[in-house]
């Protein structure tokens, strides 16, 4: 990947100025304010293997002072997370043309995603994955067992230049889609971060998932 990661920092803060991405759970035309909408609630499968990390975990680069290491860019090729056996390759998805947010397809076997308007795992900045929670069908999706993660669970990104960014999980919170935390979720940081969002708080009674669920993990020191 190229260009500035500061650049695309601001450009996810500027998207998330207007509106909360992720605010919601079914994906469609951005409401009036121009909103990215959520994955949908018909979610994806369980992820097919992906090529696990051969890599060594690179070092990370020195950072100016009182400021965390960061990694050099390399877009994500897969994810792994170890604790609850998940391995999937990470499609590279944006915007829509309305505005609204790309998200990975609903059919089984569906990957995880990374919204490429934000930093590359590694790089200084939140870094953002998105998964279904549920797969067309009824059956688990590839984010289904984010919420058995808890602080200290290991995050494996592999990169494009065969590095793998590794990321200790810091916590997971369930937000309302009317009160989602932008700038918690999507504001600058000052070292390298991790979001995985999926979807939460399924409505029997629509149908709907009406909150989202938000794993925040960091680079690995």
């Amino acid at each position: 990947m190229t260009g500035s990661h500061t650049g695309r920092r601001g450009g996810l803060l500027a998207s998330a100025a207007t509106a909360a991405l992720l605010a919601g759970c079914a994906a469609g035309p951005a409401p009036d304010d121009g909103a990215a909408s959520a994955p949908s609630t018909t979610a994806a499968t369980a992820a097919p293997t992906a090529s696990a990390a051969t890599a060594p975990s690179p070092e990370p680069s020195a950072a100016p002072a009182g400021l965390p290491p960061v990694l050099a860019a390399s877009a994500p090729e897969s994810l792994v997370i170890p604790a609850i056996g998940l391995r999937s390759e990470l499609l590279h998805l944006g915007l829509r043309e309305d505005g609204s947010l790309e998200v990975p397809p609903e059919g089984p076997g569906s990957p995880a995603s990374w919204y490429d308007g934000s930093p590359a795992p590694g790089e200084r900045g939140p870094a953002v994955l998105l998964g279904h929670v549920n797969a067309t069908g009824g059956g688990p999706g590839v984010f289904a067992g984010l919420r058995s993660l808890v602080p200290g669970d290991r995050i494996e990104v592999l990169r494009e230049d065969w590095s793998t960014a590794v990321f200790v999980v810091d916590r997971g919170e369930q937000h309302g889609k009317d009160d989602f935390p932008t700038l918690e979720v999507y504001g600058n940081t000052e070292g390298a971060e991790l979001r995985l969002i999926t979807c939460d708080g399924f409505d029997p009674g629509t149908g709907e998932f009406d909150d989202n669920y938000v794993v925040h993990a960091s680079l690995e020191a």
